[in-house]
């Protein structure tokens, strides 16, 4: 039976008319999303926003998997805050929950909004101690580094692994979950505090990636050539480190991620960040594990997201949020 405690039928969100640059991002007046069968209403008090939100702005998600996109459309595939409401047949979530999603592409609708209608499945409560703002932010760049470690590149404990963009929102999440799985990890970074960052969540070695080169780092790390890659950013450095990786390697990339080169010896994959429930309960197990941290770079208010999606382009460590209550 549908349970609700919410009464608004009208939110406050950051919606699009058409796809395009920042100057398409409006704060607009919509109707709260109705919510269905399996599915959670969440009264969002914070979001994260994705290095993939700026390609979804522009429409390359829509463009690239052939979806018809329905404007005004809102951003955002991951937010916490407060359940108000649940449809026929939910059974995990009660109103008055607090909880976190990850639902990229979400057809009702994403967190840059004051309430999001999600499916169940890809909705989890807030571990004890863990604040709403961190749990907000960390749902979307876990998975993706999960799915480029365990499902595609399927790291095994021992293996050196090289990690391209380690500072930023996915890679910060990559260094700290390869070295849950036993590997060894050379993360490439961005800046003196990248490296400091990248260091200080447990990665074996680290280097700047637009200071040049790092080869002579990176093969007195792995003298008979690197197991794997894990590239979420790219600098013209990796491509010469990349001739590093031994024949056979793997290289992984999500998709958004377009290296210029990539090496022909190996086995190179592009995939997605897709979350469902079983890597959502992976993620979880991990994060109540209480070896995952998240750096928080900076935080926008719900009506700043232009400038918030600005600051992604510019340097940052980790993530990015919008306080949204």
């Amino acid at each position: 039976m549908n349970q609700r405690s919410v009464t608004a039928v009208e939110m406050q969100a950051i919606a699009q008319r058409r796809f395009g640059g920042l100057d398409t991002l409006e704060l607009m007046t919509l109707p709260v999303p109705e919510v269905g069968a399996g599915e959670v209403l969440i009264r969002v008090q914070a979001a994260g926003v994705g290095e993939w939100d700026a390609f979804e702005r522009e429409g390359g998600y829509a463009r690239m998997l052939g979806i018809a996109a329905r404007f005004p459309y809102v951003l955002g595939s991951e937010g916490a805050g407060e359940v108000v409401a649940v449809g026929d047949g939910v059974q995990r979530f009660a109103i008055g929950e607090q909880v976190y999603a990850a639902a990229f592409l979400n057809p009702k609708g994403g967190f840059y909004a004051q309430y999001a209608a999600v499916p169940e499945s890809l909705v989890s409560r807030i571990p004890h101690g863990l604040s709403l703002e961190t749990a907000a932010v960390m749902a979307g760049v876990g998975i993706t580094a999960m799915r480029g470690l365990e499902d595609t590149l399927r790291l095994e404990p021992g293996e050196a692994l090289l990690i391209a963009g380690a500072s930023g929102g996915v890679g910060h999440m990559a260094v700290q979950l390869a070295k849950r799985a036993g590997a060894r990890v050379f993360a490439v970074a961005s800046r003196s505090d990248g490296v400091a960052l990248a260091r200080d969540l447990g990665a074996d070695v680290a280097v700047d990636g637009r200071a040049g080169t790092f080869v002579p780092e990176l093969r007195e790390f792995a003298p008979r050539g690197f197991d794997a890659a894990l590239l979420v950013a790219y600098a013209e450095s990796i491509a010469q480190g990349l001739h590093e990786l031994r024949a056979g390697g793997r290289v992984a990339y999500p998709s958004g991620v377009q290296p210029p080169a990539l090496p022909t010896n190996a086995r190179c994959e592009r995939y997605d960040g897709n979350a469902d429930a079983e890597i959502l309960a992976r993620f979880e197990r991990a994060v109540t594990s209480g070896s995952i941290r998240v750096h928080i770079a900076q935080t926008f208010a719900l009506a700043e997201a232009r400038a918030a999606q600005s600051a992604l382009q510019q340097h940052h460590l980790g993530k990015i949020a919008l306080r949204v209550a």
